[in-house]
């Protein structure tokens, strides 16, 4: 089921992101662009028509094209649950949630340059990234080859949860979810399947997550890491030393993953099994150094809007992590 991924994460961010750029970046021949990409302080019917209107076409679109590109080649059965806790070591429940909690965001500084208020600028990020991740679940909860997960649902709404809390008692993200991605070469390691046919790490790898740098950052759980990235400065008084650009990050992910639950898997009939021994799954966690893009000073309103997209990714820095057989190491970038 891994290849779900491509689709939970990939889609909703083209979508997402295809949405929040139209917000910001419509009219760009307009003498006045610098007004327009300015959020309007009051309540702007127009800007609002605009933006419902590329929601609409937006989602319309996403679901359509998902349905028609993955869900209609799988057969369809009446709705029902299936309960994937634990696969891949759980980093797709946090990959939900990282999902849902960005386009929440996006969608509401998508709200806030149509003028609406703080609050009702909230609830159309929380509907907004509701709407994207429950279509999917609701699509996969027909599809005989899955069905709709309870865990995935849980860590949509957790996603929507931080982002709405931060925004109503903070007025702002002081703690912003992100995620990294860095291409990862397998060992030349073969392993022997229940017929004598042997296959490489790396060949599994690329069966799983892909060849292409595209598709091994958004598929390859082993090269990925999702934070939360703490704006330090926002929580120390004022006139304090700490940049305020400078984050604090803790993350998580996982590695030696070559199957969903275990590393066990069947090609054209073929039994392999990888020893636990040899490659045991691991989960990693970190503590590292992160940037915060909305800090960086400027007075281009459209370049704000494309600093708040990047922000969705943690900046390549410097981390220690910790893995769950106790061993220790730095990255100069993660």
């Amino acid at each position: 089921m891994h290849s779900t991924q491509k689709k939970r994460l990939f889609l909703p961010i083209l979508a997402s992101l295809a949405m929040v750029i139209s917000c910001y970046g419509q009219n760009i021949v307009s003498q006045k662009k610098s007004s327009f990409f300015t959020p309007s302080d009051t309540f702007n019917q127009k800007r609002f028509n605009y933006a419902l209107g590329i929601s609409a076409i937006t989602y319309t679109g996403f679901s359509i094209g998902l349905y028609n590109t993955w869900y209609k080649q799988y057969p369809q059965e009446a709705f029902h649950t299936f309960n994937d806790w634990g696969e891949w070591n759980n980093m797709d429940k946090v990959g939900h949630f990282y999902t849902a909690y960005f386009q929440g965001v996006l969608c509401y500084k998508g709200a806030k340059w149509t003028g609406l208020s703080d609050n009702k600028s909230i609830m159309v990020g929380a509907i907004c990234g509701g709407l994207f991740q429950t279509t999917i679940e609701m699509m996969d909860a027909f599809s005989s080859e899955w069905g709709f997960s309870l865990t995935d649902m849980g860590a949509n709404i957790s996603g929507i949860g931080i982002f709405a809390l931060q925004q109503k008692y903070w007025g702002e993200q002081r703690i912003m979810i992100k995620v990294s991605s860095f291409p990862k070469n397998y060992d030349d390691f073969s392993v022997v399947g229940s017929n004598g046919t042997s296959i490489s790490l790396q060949d599994r790898a690329d069966n799983l997550f892909g060849a292409f740098f595209a598709e091994k950052y958004l598929k390859d759980y082993n090269a990925q890491a999702y934070w939360a990235s703490i704006n330090v400065n926002s929580f120390l008084p004022r006139n304090n030393k700490w940049p305020d650009w400078l984050n604090i990050a803790l993350g998580y992910g996982a590695d030696n993953m070559f199957g969903g639950f275990e590393n066990e898997w069947e090609t054209e009939g073929e039994q392999f099994v990888l020893s636990e021994d040899i490659y045991p799954r691991v989960h990693q966690y970190y503590i590292g150094l992160d940037f915060d893009f909305t800090k960086i000073k400027t007075k281009n309103n459209f370049l704000k809007g494309l600093l708040s997209i990047f922000n969705i990714f943690k900046a390549p820095s410097p981390a220690l992590e910790i893995n769950s057989k106790g061993e220790v190491s730095f990255h100069i970038f993660r």
